[in-house]
């Protein structure tokens, strides 16, 4: 019987053939923590008796969620991240190197067939690589910073075919959104989603990135593709390490396939307080919005920043629009600044923050005030996500929030293009 992506790393990790629902030990390739679940891992590894971490080059942790921090609490645990990985002597990405799921793709250590842990629900991410990474609680985490080994119930997978060609103004974000819109919330809980089809592969490296972040936001375990030329150039800018590639069989099983023509597709939005409450933009169009957000691990990349800018040059945001700016990364942001992008932002009237989470857990950066409207490029909206309880907050694309935050109202991004 054939084999899916997943069936097949997990075998080769495994040193097994194995299908959906086998029960395997499989050692991982790299080990990721942020500042949010990292202190609890440590507690957890001397809890176990650690003594060392598997291995230096393949472990990294990253202050990005309260980055800098906002306060003493936060900023005794930062020191505690500090002080643990100079002891083992493993990787720090410190304040303002940026987001995990943009540094960790950037370290050039992961790519087609690893098999990666992060103590982040959106470490499936990396999934856009041909990779198969899943987010862990601290105390596997932590088990996995000893042993670099993790247990694993082999997921089924859903297969996603997406014909067609996404319209001018339409974006992967509203792809995503779409897909989870139809699939729900718990639509694919522990599942892989294995995403094909020629819109996909339509697709840049970075666009693809927001595809595979948003799995979980369907309950999947992780959202995997096909590597393609795209997907080696874009690794190639980071790394020389030789990866290859790995292709489910044509007689792969798979618990369900499900096939979509994207082509008339319109700009999609997800409503306060469920990912899945999705809706084309037109049905929200003219909500008035506070504070727009453009970033995260889901679109702060240098295209989705090229993309907001080229709504927001000669244009001003609306002067009752607050809008932040967090580049995913250092290096993001560097480019961003040579290619005239954050001057484009900053003219506009954006607050460009400091490469990280930015606003999207609600630590700092730009917590909304009671009854206030947000509409962010993030991939969570439920209540408090930002830090206030009694704020809305509606996800779209980086051309819909530009467009929003020009007009002052939830906007159709196609008036601008």
């Amino acid at each position: 019987m054939g084999q899916t992506i997943i069936e097949k790393i997990l075998s080769s990790h495994s040193g097994q053939e194995v299908h959906a629902n086998d029960i395997v030990v499989a050692r991982v390739d790299y080990v990721m923590g942020q500042d949010g679940t990292a202190p609890l891992a440590i507690k957890a590894f001397n809890e176990m008796g650690g003594r060392e971490v598997f291995d230096r080059e393949r472990v990294a942790f990253v202050i990005d969620h309260s980055a800098p921090s906002p306060n003493e609490g936060v900023s005794s645990l930062h020191k505690l991240m500090r002080e643990f990985s100079r002891e083992k002597g493993f990787c720090l990405y410190d304040v303002g190197e940026g987001v995990c799921h943009q540094v960790v793709p950037e370290s050039g250590l992961v790519g087609p067939g690893s098999l990666v842990i992060g103590a982040d629900s959106h470490t499936c991410t990396y999934g856009a690589l041909n990779a198969f990474s899943t987010g862990v609680g601290s105390t596997d985490l932590a088990g996995g910073l000893i042993s670099g080994r993790m247990w694993f119930k082999v997921p089924g997978t859903i297969k996603f075919v997406c014909r067609g060609t996404l319209s001018p103004g339409v974006f992967s974000k509203d792809l995503i959104l779409y897909l989870i819109g139809d699939v729900t919330a718990d639509g694919a809980t522990y599942m892989a989603a294995e995403y094909t089809g020629e819109a996909i592969a339509a697709l840049s490296q970075e666009a693809r990135f927001t595809i595979a972040n948003m799995a979980i936001e369907m309950g999947a375990k992780a959202g995997l593709m096909e590597a393609d030329e795209k997907t080696f150039a874009w690794l190639g800018r980071f790394t020389r390490r030789k990866f290859s590639p790995v292709n489910a069989d044509p007689d792969a099983e798979y618990a369900k396939i499900l096939e979509y023509d994207v082509s008339g597709i319109e700009p999609q939005v997800a409503r306060p307080h469920r990912v899945d409450n999705v809706a084309p933009v037109g049905e929200v169009a003219g909500k008035p919005v506070q504070q727009a957000v453009i970033g995260t691990c889901t679109n702060g990349r240098l295209e989705d920043l090229r993309i907001a800018a080229g709504i927001l040059r000669g244009r001003k945001v609306h002067k009752e629009v607050r809008l932040i700016v967090a580049p995913a990364s250092r290096r993001v942001f560097l480019d961003a600044m040579a290619e005239g992008i954050i001057r484009d932002l900053v003219e506009a009237g954006a607050a460009v923050v400091t490469p990280g989470c930015g606003p999207c857990v609600g630590t700092h950066n730009g917590v909304p005030s009671d009854g206030e409207t947000v509409i962010s490029t993030a991939n969570r909206n439920f209540k408090g996500r930002m830090g206030n309880s009694k704020a809305e907050i509606y996800l779209a694309s980086p051309a819909t929030v530009a467009a929003s935050a020009v007009t002052g109202k939830i906007t159709d991004p196609r008036e601008f293009i």
